[in-house]
């Protein structure tokens, strides 16, 4: 989730000068508005943008690659590990399009949204596609692991909101995150790798199923989705930036 949007940095109005007019920014925004020109919106992209357009492949790729495990054998691991691998693949990207924006100088709110659809895509649909091709896919499951992706979805938005409000360092960058950035879901997709590397997929899932037989059949692990995305959205928790 970089900054890419270009906020004010939270100084008084009396104590500093107006910030110079982004004219990359007012460029962007007239190639955006022209009527003429079929492929004026590619044109209005920055070299940080198509860096998070590649994020966001890498998290349809895994999105594809855990329906073509799902319509595979189930004994044929390879799309599942393609599945689970485009997703921190996806987050190398997610960092380098912060850093070419600041190295380009070259920030928009264009960037703002692409980034927060492609960490959607990436973060939170992917690897909760990932959960249900191993076998997480109870209509119960079905519910929670919806659950966790309206948590990354809502984190998000409110980050776009809040983040020219936010507390900021000399640097003008926000101090902290509020609730755990959506990039965190990392740390199940790394628990999923492990389950795959042991072959603890399908029925073979980790603590199996409750209520099994009923309409309230669950995987007890999906409650790892639920508490990740309860963190997200948290107003309490702050996480320093680095």
């Amino acid at each position: 989730m970089s900054r890419r949007n270009g906020a004010p940095n939270g100084t008084e109005k009396d104590e500093a000068p107006p910030a110079p007019k982004d004219l990359s920014q007012d460029k962007q925004a007239r190639l955006l508005s022209s009527d003429s020109g079929h492929f004026s919106l590619i044109r209005a992209l920055h070299m940080a943008d198509f860096i998070t357009e590649l994020n966001g492949f890498c998290g349809i790729m895994s999105v594809f690659s855990s329906m073509r495990y799902c319509l595979g054998s189930p004994h044929d691991y390879g799309n599942l590990w393609a599945a689970l691998a485009f997703i921190p693949l996806g987050l190398f990207f997610d960092f380098m399009d912060g850093k070419v924006a600041r190295w380009r100088q070259k920030a928009s709110l264009m960037g703002q949204e692409l980034d927060s659809l492609a960490d959607l895509v990436s973060f939170g649909v992917s690897p909760a596609a990932c959960a249900f091709a191993m076998g997480i896919r109870t209509p119960l499951d079905h519910l929670l692991l919806t659950f966790f992706i309206l948590c990354g979805l809502t984190r998000l938005a409110r980050f776009n909101v809040t983040v020219s409000v936010l507390p900021k360092d000399a640097s003008g960058k926000s101090k902290y995150f509020e609730g755990t950035p959506i990039p965190t879901s990392l740390a199940i997709v790394s628990l999923m790798l492990y389950w795959v590397s042991q072959g603890w997929v399908l029925e073979n899932v980790p603590l199996g199923t409750v209520f099994t037989g009923t309409a309230f059949e669950f995987h007890p692990v999906v409650g790892v989705f639920v508490l990740h995305g309860c963190l997200m959205v948290s107003k309490t928790i702050h996480i320093p930036k680095p």
